[in-house]
């Protein structure tokens, strides 16, 4: 087993609490990609989209992928949602590491999404319906590369089961 796993899928998910959650549990450095690049950037996710816009940001996200300390230990990472969509993110992240996709309802997202979506540039100012509508689109169109993961995991009550058994091999 590669010593680097790859949490991904749409924004809501939980790569971030479940990286946190696993790497405490199995004694793992995690890494949130997006907090790593608002980090070294020295701004935040939001502010590069509004200030750069969203192909400038990809690039970024790209270069900052590519630094992450992959290798030294065993390290989880949270991917942006859309991170595997762009350029050959999701091949490099499967040749490195072990990538798990998170597949999770429409219901949840909306229902996680729409109480944070003031700090997510590409929710802001949707209504319910409008975002219901936006994350079925988006789900639909990143859909071929989530599904290129190593792992496809339905979140549910036995998340946690099924993560520890990936990563304890």
């Amino acid at each position: 087993m590669k010593p680097t796993f790859f949490l991904l899928g749409f924004m809501g998910c939980g790569k971030s609490y479940w990286s946190q959650k696993l790497a405490h549990q199995l004694d793992l450095q995690a890494i949130d990609l997006d907090t790593y690049i608002e980090e070294v950037e020295g701004r935040t996710i939001a502010t590069i989209f509004a200030e750069q816009g969203e192909a400038i940001f990809r690039e970024i996200e790209k270069q900052h992928l590519r630094l992450l300390p992959v290798g030294e230990s065993r390290t989880i990472i949270a991917l942006g949602g859309g991170t595997p969509c762009f350029f050959d993110n999701m091949a490099y992240a499967n040749e490195i590491g072990t990538t798990i996709y998170l597949r999770t309802s429409t219901d949840i997202l909306v229902d996680r999404l729409w109480h944070n979506s003031e700090n997510r540039p590409l929710l802001q100012g949707k209504s319910k319906a409008a975002l219901r509508l936006f994350i079925e689109q988006k789900v639909a169109e990143r859909q071929q590369y989530y599904e290129q993961a190593t792992y496809i995991m339905d979140v549910n009550e036995e998340t946690e089961q099924q993560l520890l058994a990936i990563m304890k091999g």
